[in-house]
């Protein structure tokens, strides 16, 4: 169970390192479709980009969901169209700073994040790559654990994590391809858990949006960005609209659950 606990620990400070990807880029919107096994579509949803703003429509229970995040006020609205009725929370860390949101590889990426420390160990190779190697420390429920990460300066993607008991967890890239009429780099991640099977998933990382547009994950399950369009969005999209009764939340992790690939 510790074991277990510490593994999402540490996938989630990734995901909302790595998910800040998304504020860094370009504005557009697009629509993001969820795929089942054999590649049969599951779900889709529509999501927005602005200026460190995003928002994203989707359906939870057959109930229609819209999450929008502004970086800059460092806050969230989670909001219920049928219902008419919004909930309002930090994107964590004190004072309402984003954690992790719009990270660069050579910053900090613990600053804002509560229980963790990030020391700076200077730049290797990794793959060919050129990375910054970080020395974390997270604390949780009285216990510390140390883990070794290596972002890539080029594109601030974790090439490789390094956690205490051997697991290992490596990023590569595969190589340059066409996607939906969009030139992306194809990046294969290998998970390695002692005495267990390799875990391998793909990501598909568009250098002008700077994010992953398409995700597969084992089991043949993906998700995938279609139908982007580049350009400016209206302001109105980042905003509660009037007649919204605000509510309370349950809390959850900085930024909450993501509805879109956010780089990993």
């Amino acid at each position: 169970m510790k074991n277990r606990l510490w593994h999402l620990l540490i996938v989630g400070w990734l995901a909302t390192v790595v998910s800040g990807v998304v504020l860094a880029g370009p504005e557009f919107s697009a629509e993001v479709l969820r795929y089942g096994p054999e590649d049969k579509p599951a779900a889709s949803g529509k999501m927005f980009v602005g200026n460190k703003r995003m928002r994203v429509e989707d359906f939870h229970q057959g109930q229609e969901v819209i999450r929008i995040t502004d970086e800059r006020r460092g806050l969230e609205w989670i909001l219920f169209p049928d219902r008419k009725k919004y909930g309002e929370q930090k994107l964590g860390g004190p004072g309402g700073k984003p954690s992790g949101l719009g990270i660069k590889p050579t910053e900090n990426p613990c600053d804002g994040l509560s229980g963790m420390t990030c020391r700076r160990l200077g730049e290797e190779k990794v793959a060919g790559r050129t990375a910054v190697k970080w020395d974390l420390t997270a604390s949780h429920h009285g216990q510390t654990m140390q883990i070794t990460h290596w972002i890539d300066k080029e594109r601030g993607l974790p090439l490789r994590q390094e956690m205490p008991g051997g697991h290992k967890t490596e990023l590569n890239l595969v190589g340059k391809e066409d996607l939906n009429g969009r030139r992306v780099e194809k990046w294969a991640m290998v998970t390695t858990v002692p005495n267990r099977p390799e875990m391998r998933t793909f990501q598909w990382f568009d250098p002008e949006l700077e994010l992953a547009v398409r995700q597969e994950f084992p089991g043949g399950m993906a998700i995938e960005l279609k139908n982007i369009r580049v350009g400016k969005q209206p302001d109105n999209l980042f905003r509660v609209p009037s007649g919204f009764e605000r509510i309370t939340v349950p809390p959850g992790p900085p930024g909450g659950p993501r509805s879109g690939p956010h780089g990993h």
